[in-house]
């Protein structure tokens, strides 16, 4: 698409130049009295830019302007060029000249001078100049259309300047290079991390035609090791593109075209980390990819779902933004449209699902903007659905087309490609602070490992994240075959955080994050207790008010739980312990521990479990496993137990 992009500039760029003399002007500007030596040097610039160097352009258009200052057609094909080098402050000194020569001469080129101002962040005069080419030159046909789109473009930019200024986010926009171990004078773009930020991935364009994956680690924030291809057989003499990590660094899917697999043109691969580096790719397969065009994918934290840009039939047209579910037989569900909150006839493309697995990152060229492809961020509803989108706004949104975002855990930090002045070569890779406005849910992490209590080896195991106020399976993560597992908690909610596998009691834990994280990462190895005679769990999602016996309603979650565990072990027979601490009488502890151990077997009996299965029993404050001096240990005493006592 960039390269569609830059023959079309180009073609109106030749345009000019050929056209350009034709030009007349009633307050005396004649380009037939220009010098014969600025007339030659124009030529010859005119020459090289036909042939794509516009470079050498740019410096026989600046010879020109020296031999001949009054040179206007020349001040405005250097201003384009400069402009096609997305060099606008140049540009606009250029066209400026060009304006100071001959005003009335100079009216067909208001709308590249009003698209210049715009390149510089001036989308108030850039507005004005636009205004006065529509009323002044008077242009029709697809002049006059694309003046109209300019004018809503800058008109957009300016009610989000205003919507923008309320706010007293401080945020700078100051994007900073990654560095000479990262970036070479290659292009380098698509980068995406692990989500502990050790690990960096992104392409590199080695040649002409190639791009291959590359990687970084680092100790220390910023600190980046020199890059290096991945290791395995990923990288192979074709070329792989649109490259995305998993959040635990295991997965990696990316773009293969015209390889022998292909269903049609470019489709979807993935490898797999392995001891020896990464393993060759494999098609995703027919449910997958189609026989027209699939890039850029991108996995949810949980690995659980992918998203990728496809133009396949039935789309809303151009290209649209699908999701695939992973089954349980470990392949991927057919392609479900994100539907008309997202998609739109004209191209939506680059998704990036932050680690909040919440927040949807992509491009769209339809959407209100700031004059070509954008990019926009939705929010996944209660409901499953996504929100309207919002644009990122200025200056990480311009005139000129955007590319793909990652974000990392914290909802703080972007990474993205750029062609700025402290570059290497080409496009670099860059890090900037995102406005709060545009902020993902901060994220933190928990991983570990899943071990059977008797043998200590890891095992596999289903982990579930639910919200406790709503009931709702925010994630659902399975460990891999030795037990390892990563999962991602997003700030704003209080989670239960349980562990099931089958012939085993559950584990449960809690996550409070309603009011934000005190810190990103945590580990936490879990041991499963087979299911035997005398195995007992704390149940750490069942919540009394103090002094109280009443269910709280967001024990719901931990008592279904229980519920499922009797059902599908119908012959165990369990008793519900309540513990207090040493607050208070011992005789009112024991009492409101008991009605609590009670309170929780009414609940299974509600619930058709037979109440001969079922024992309820108050210890009190005389079983302690923390010391009650302090509110911590106190906070662990008073606990709700579950025991099996028969089989």
């Amino acid at each position: 698409m960039k390269l569609r992009f830059y023959l079309a500039s180009t073609q109106v760029l030749m345009l000019f130049f050929l056209l350009a003399p034709l030009f007349t002007s009633a307050q005396g500007y004649r380009p037939d009295k220009v010098s014969k030596k600025a007339l030659q040097l124009y030529e010859k610039a005119y020459e090289k830019a036909s042939a794509g160097n516009n470079r050498e352009a740019i410096d026989l258009l600046q010879q020109s302007t020296d031999a001949d200052e009054n040179y206007a057609d020349a001040w405005v094909a250097l201003a384009k060029l400069q402009a096609e080098s997305k060099n606008y402050s140049y540009s606009l000194i250029c066209f400026r000249r060009a304006l100071a020569i001959d005003a009335d001469y100079f009216k067909p080129y208001l709308l590249s001078y009003a698209i210049a101002l715009a390149g510089t962040g001036d989308f108030a005069k850039a507005l004005e100049i636009t205004n006065r080419y529509i009323d002044q030159y008077k242009p029709t046909g697809t002049a006059l259309d694309a003046a109209q789109q300019r004018k809503k473009n800058f008109e957009f930019a300016l009610q989000q300047e205003k919507a923008a200024a309320a706010p007293n986010d401080k945020t700078i926009f100051a994007p900073k290079n990654l560095g000479p171990t990262v970036n070479s004078k290659m292009a380098e773009y698509l980068p995406s991390q692990t989500i502990d930020g050790k690990q960096l991935f992104f392409t590199r364009r080695v040649d002409t035609y190639n791009e291959d994956f590359f990687t970084s680690g680092t100790t220390r924030p910023g600190n980046w090791e020199l890059a290096s291809p991945v290791k395995g057989s990923l990288n192979t003499p074709q070329s792989e593109g649109a490259m995305m990590i998993s959040q635990d660094g295991a997965w990696l899917v990316f773009t293969g075209c015209y390889r022998p697999d292909s269903y049609g043109g470019c489709d979807l691969y993935i490898s797999y980390k392995t001891a020896s580096g990464w393993s060759a790719a494999i098609n995703l397969g027919g449910k997958v990819n189609s026989d027209q065009w699939e890039s850029q994918p991108c996995l949810s934290p949980d690995k659980q779902e992918l998203y990728f840009a496809s133009r396949r039939m039935g789309g809303y047209g151009g290209s649209d933004l699908y999701v695939c579910k992973l089954q349980e037989n470990g392949t991927w569900g057919a392609p479900v449209n994100l539907g008309p909150s997202v998609n739109t006839p004209a191209d939506e493309q680059c998704p990036f699902i932050h680690a909040d697995n919440q927040t949807l990152y992509f491009t769209s060229s339809h959407w209100p903007g700031y004059g070509d492809d954008d990019i926009f961020f939705v929010r996944k509803q209660a409901n499953g659905n996504w929100s309207q989108p919002t644009n990122l706004g200025y200056p990480i949104n311009t005139i000129d087309r955007e590319g793909t975002l990652f974000i990392t855990a914290d909802g703080k930090t972007a990474l993205y490609a750029a062609e700025r002045k402290d570059s290497y070569g080409l496009l670099d890779l860059y890090s900037f602070e995102l406005k709060e406005k545009n902020r993902p849910y901060p994220t933190r992490w928990v991983q570990g490992k899943v071990t059977d209590k008797k043998t200590g080896k890891g095992i596999a195991a289903t982990l579930e994240l639910t919200d406790l106020s709503t009931r709702q399976i925010m994630s659902t993560v399975k460990t891999d075959s030795t037990g390892n597992y990563l999962l991602t908690l997003p700030t704003g909610r209080d989670y239960a955080f349980t562990v099931n596998q089958k012939g085993y009691l559950f584990n449960s834990d809690q996550y409070f994050l309603k009011n934000g994280i005190s810190d990103s990462a945590a580990q936490k190895n879990i041991v499963l207790q087979p299911i035997e005679k005398n195995a007992a769990i704390v149940l750490k999602n069942i919540f009394f008010e103090t002094n109280r016996f009443e269910l709280d309603s967001a024990s719901l979650t931990e008592l279904d739980k229980l519920v499922t565990l009797l059902q599908e072990n119908p012959t165990i027979k369990i008793e519900i312990g309540g513990h207090t601490d040493n607050i208070g009488k011992a005789a009112d502890n024991l009492t409101l521990s008991d009605h609590r151990a009670k309170a929780v077997v009414d609940y299974l009996v509600g619930k058709k479990i037979n109440a001969s299965r079922l024992t309820a029993k108050g210890y009190g404050m005389d079983q302690p496993v923390a010391d009650n001096a302090t509110p911590e240990g106190r906070a662990l005493n008073r606990r709700t137990e579950m025991k099996i006592t028969g089989l």
